[in-house]
């Protein structure tokens, strides 16, 4: 799946992400795939499962393209993209 990363807490290393109509879809660093943390605005790619409390994101990186997206604009108009390690 793919979507948009909505929050990020930094300091509990966890966050959202959009999931449209429907509820947030919770995201642990833990299931980050060569990220350490992901910023508002971020476009990833994910498996979405289902536990006791929701919707949970697994597998989770940031999606293709958005780093030479990002090369090409970052003078201009930086984006809000995940941080790769």
């Amino acid at each position: 799946m793919n979507t948009v990363v909505k929050k990020w807490l930094k300091d509990k290393e966890y966050g959202f992400l959009e999931n449209g109509s429907g509820p947030d879809i919770l995201v642990r660093k833990s299931d980050l795939i060569k990220c350490q943390y992901l910023k508002p605005g971020a476009s990833v790619d994910f498996e979405c499962h289902i536990d006791k409390k929701g919707l949970v994101a697994k597998k989770v990186r940031l999606a293709q393209g958005t780093h030479s997206n990002r090369m090409k604009t970052a003078r201009k108009n930086p984006p809000h993209i995940g941080v790769m390690t």
